[in-house]
């Protein structure tokens, strides 16, 4: 069969619609305003996520993150995971064996043994598991936590002056 033959009978029977390209310009508005309409659902202010996030995207570690606004290392990592951030500290088995804590296949007790971590990592992973990130959080820190210009694999790469 070709793709004529699959083709075969398709029309057209409505026009489709010129919707152009989308452009949204928030350049005018700080971090903190754009995290203000997610402010109840996050564990911190808006102000204070704003500073969670500005540390994270220079590229300090979550801990560092919280000192640096003032908060718990746990309340920072919470407040990256509520705007998209990656931050289980836990791998694919470990979050399995916590969702099956949460759906109560599994005791407390017995989950912390089989995941092998103590009770704030584990006290962690489950808020992680538990609690989705924000709708819509993700492209209000977009911009802060994006570094186009910046190559993470920098230091692998030899330099052409290496050569000389």
């Amino acid at each position: 069969m070709g793709l004529a033959d699959i083709a075969a009978g398709i029309e057209v029977t409505e026009r489709q619609r010129e919707c152009g390209v989308a452009a949204v310009d928030d350049t005018d508005a700080t971090l903190a305003e754009r995290l203000e309409p997610f402010a109840e659902d996050l564990p911190c202010s808006a102000g204070t996520a704003a500073t969670v996030v500005d540390s994270y995207a220079a590229g300090n570690a979550v801990d560092d993150c919280g000192h640096a606004a003032g908060i718990p290392p746990v309340t920072a990592a919470k407040t990256l995971h509520r705007l998209g951030e990656q931050v289980s500290p836990l791998g694919p088995r470990g979050r399995d064996i916590v969702r099956d804590w949460l759906s109560g296949t599994l005791s407390r007790g017995d989950a912390r043994t089989l995941a092998g971590v103590g009770e704030r990592t584990f006290a962690l992973a489950a808020y992680v598991e538990s609690h989705d990130p924000l709708p819509g959080a993700r492209d209000a820190v977009e911009g802060a936590l994006s570094t186009p210009d910046a190559d993470p694999l920098a230091e692998t790469h030899s330099d052409v002056e290496d050569l000389l």
